[in-house]
């Protein structure tokens, strides 16, 4: 097994690739956080609880040699209800197009039964080369991460394929984040820039607002309310009669939960917890933006909109 440490040397041709990676894994194997690692800028939404990502967010690394496009897809898991279909149908159809796979595996929990479902999908896609990713190393030692290692190099043969790679990360120590980038350019197809030099992302403004309100509005009430949010903006608008030089968009959108005793919750005593959430998200919307933003929130009750296709349609999935 070759386990990677350092760059491999630079050949003397100067040849530019462009192509797709994918981040796959568990949920919360640390795939977001890694994401927004090489990016450098904060792209997807990263929450210390499992499957908040939804949306098929790209990341964009932009290299003098190569554009990695990174797309970051939901976690695949044994779907429990048909949003958990919907997304797992997503994670399937990303692999198909991708031309990288990096499966995320963290350094600080032993191979389990959800490692070995998707390993054993993995092997099912032939021709597509396969990265093991291993995160969280700034929470090992070198034994545990030894071990590890081994581990996830004897999966592959398990399942009769080899990784293309294995290597050690650690996205919030900024470990090996450039050298995975490395690892992952010769895997790409020759040619152009797929994406102008200054995109981070292709994801469109509204999603990823509505993404930034949903992190914020889970700050405190994951335990409570882990999967029963949905957000949607429902208008953006540059508001009339301000001079030019003091702009301010009016952002209007509406907090979905499932139950009207989830109402309470998001909304907190007279109010304070919503308050918190606006506060929280218009900063980092003003931060993406890089305009004023006057944000207006409302909670609304959308019943069981998960197991509901027809709500599900509405609010984006």
């Amino acid at each position: 097994m070759s386990v990677r440490t350092q760059s491999s040397e630079e050949s003397g041709e100067t040849v530019h690739r462009a192509g797709f990676a994918c981040f796959v894994g568990r949920p919360n194997a640390g795939k977001s956080t890694l994401t927004n690692a090489l990016v450098g800028q904060k792209v997807a939404i990263t929450a210390n609880q499992p499957q908040t990502t939804r949306h098929t967010v790209r990341g964009i690394v932009h290299r003098p040699d190569a554009q990695l496009i990174l797309v970051d897809t939901p976690g695949l898991h044994k779907p429990r209800t048909l949003l958990g279909e919907r997304l797992n149908d997503v994670v399937r159809t990303t692999w198909a197009e991708v031309d990288v796979i990096g499966f995320c595996l963290p350094a600080n929990e032993k191979l389990g039964p959800g490692d070995r479902f998707i390993a054993k999908e993995l092997a099912s896609i032939k021709k597509t080369p396969k990265i093991a990713i291993v995160t969280k190393t700034d929470l090992v030692d070198g034994k545990t991460l030894a071990e590890q290692l081994i581990a996830i190099d004897q999966l592959g043969k398990d399942l009769g394929f080899e990784w293309a790679e294995i290597i050690p990360v650690s996205a919030v120590g900024d470990k090996q984040v450039d050298l995975l980038a490395d690892l992952i350019v010769p895997l790409l197809p020759e040619g152009p820039a797929l994406y102008p030099e200054g995109d981070l992302t292709d994801e469109p403004e509204q999603v990823m607002i509505a993404e930034l309100i949903r992190e914020a509005a889970l700050e405190g009430v994951r335990d409570e309310l882990p999967h029963s949010i949905a957000v949607v903006v429902e208008e953006m608008l540059p508001r009339e009669d301000r001079p030019a030089d003091k702009p301010l968009l009016d952002i209007h959108a509406f907090v979905y939960i499932e139950r009207p005793s989830q109402k309470g919750i998001i909304i907190g005593p007279k109010g304070k917890r919503l308050k918190e959430v606006g506060i929280k998200s218009r900063k980092q919307i003003e931060a993406l933006l890089g305009t004023p933003v006057f944000l207006d929130l409302h909670v609304k009750v959308a019943k069981d909109w998960q197991r509901d296709p027809r709500q599900l349609r509405k609010l984006g999935f």
